[in-house]
C-alpha cells in the first residue's frame, strides 16, 4: 500500500505540465498547437521565449528530482525513491490533466537521475551535452544519454537501480519513435531548426 501511494503521488507530481502552464501564463498560446506540439522545454523554445524554455526545463527536471528526494526523505527506502522517480516520469509522459498526452520526458529523466544517483545523473547530462554538441540533434543526444544510463548505473551504482535505468531508456526510445524514423531517414532536424 505504501509503495502504491508513493507511486500515485509521484505520478501526480510528474503530471503537472509546466510547459503548458508557463506558456499560457505568459500569453504565448497553447503549446500543444506550436511546433511539434510537445509539452517540453525544446518546444517552449520555439515560442521564442528563452526564459520560458529555461524555466520549463528546470521545473520538468525538478519534479523528477523532487519525487525521488521526498520519497527518500520520508521513507528512507531506496526502492520507494526509485519507484517515485518512475512514477514522476510516467506522469510527465502520460499526464492525467492532458488526457495522457504528454512529453518525451528527457528533462524529467535527467532530473530524477541526478537525485537518485548524482554521479550517474551528472554523466547522463554530460553525455547529452556532448552528443548534442557533436551531432547537433537533440533527439539523438537524448537517445544516447538514455541508452547509456543503465550502463553507468551498473558501473557506478547503485546497482539495484539498473532496472529503473532500463525502464526509463525503453520509455525514452518509445516516446522518440517518430524521431528515430526521421533519424533513420536522415530527415531529423538539427538543433535550432524545424520540428523535434
Amino acid at each position: 500500500m505504501t509503495y502504491a501511494v508513493v507511486f500515485v503521488l509521484a505520478y501526480l507530481l510528474g503530471s503537472i505540465p509546466f510547459g503548458v502552464v508557463i506558456t499560457r501564463a505568459l500569453g504565448l498560446g497553447d503549446l500543444r498547437a506550436i511546433g511539434s506540439g510537445n509539452i517540453g522545454a525544446t518546444n517552449v523554445l520555439r515560442t521564442g521565449n528563452k526564459a520560458a524554455a529555461a524555466l520549463t526545463l528546470a521545473l520538468d527536471a525538478g519534479k523528477g528530482a523532487a519525487a525521488v528526494l521526498i520519497a527518500r526523505a520520508l521513507l528512507a527506502d531506496p526502492f520507494a525513491a526509485a519507484l517515485a522517480g518512475l512514477g514522476a516520469f510516467l506522469g510527465h509522459l502520460f499526464p492525467v490533466w492532458l488526457r495522457f498526452r504528454g512529453g518525451k520526458g528527457v528533462a524529467t529523466f535527467l532530473g530524477l537521475l541526478l537525485a537518485l544517483a548524482p554521479p550517474v545523473g551528472l554523466i547522463a547530462c554530460a553525455t547529452w551535452l556532448a552528443a548534442a554538441f557533436a551531432f547537433r540533434i537533440s533527439s539523438l543526444a537524448a537517445l544516447i544519454a538514455a541508452a547509456t544510463a543503465p550502463i553507468w548505473l551498473w558501473a557506478l551504482g547503485p546497482v539495484e537501480h539498473v532496472w529503473l535505468g532500463i525502464a526509463l531508456a525503453v520509455l525514452v526510445f518509445a516516446r522518440h519513435h517518430a524521431n528515430i524514423r526521421r533519424l533513420a531517414a536522415g530527415t531529423e532536424p538539427r538543433i535550432g531548426a524545424g520540428k523535434g
